[in-house]
C-alpha cells in the first residue's frame, strides 16, 4: 500500500504525462469526512479530460492501488477519479471556473468540527 505522498506524487506524474494544465494540490484533512486530499487539474478537450483520468486510474493500478470510484470520464467536461485519501478533479477550463472548488476548498473554508465528522 501506497504512503499518501507516494500517491499523491504517483498521480501529479500520472497528469504531468498527459500535459494536464493548472495542477493544484489542497490539503483538506479536518475540512471534510470524504477525503484528505483533493488535487485539481486542467484538461483543454473532452479527449484530454477523458486521456488524463485514464493515466491516473492505469498508473495507481499498476502500483496496486483500487480506484474506490470514478465519474464523468465517459463525457469529458469533469472527470473525478476517488482513490479514498486522494480525491482528483480534472475538468476543462470552463467548467473549473464556474465551480471554482479550490476556493470552496481552500485554505478559507471552515474547518469540520469533531461532531460534524460524524
Amino acid at each position: 500500500m501506497l504512503e499518501i505522498e507516494q500517491l499523491k506524487a504517483l498521480v501529479i506524474d500520472a497528469l504531468e504525462d498527459v500535459k494536464a494544465s493548472d495542477i493544484k494540490v489542497i490539503d483538506v484533512e479536518g475540512k471534510t469526512s470524504v477525503t484528505d486530499v483533493m488535487i485539481f487539474a486542467t484538461g483543454n478537450t473532452s479527449r484530454q479530460v477523458k486521456a488524463l483520468a485514464n493515466s491516473v486510474i492505469t498508473r495507481v493500478k499498476e502500483q496496486g492501488v483500487k480506484p474506490f470510484g470514478t465519474e464523468g470520464e465517459d463525457h469529458g467536461e469533469w472527470a473525478l477519479v476517488d482513490l479514498g485519501d486522494i480525491v482528483v478533479h480534472i475538468m476543462q477550463p470552463s467548467i473549473r471556473d464556474f465551480y471554482n472548488l479550490e476556493k470552496l476548498w481552500g485554505e478559507d473554508s471552515p474547518s469540520i468540527s469533531q461532531d460534524q465528522a460524524k
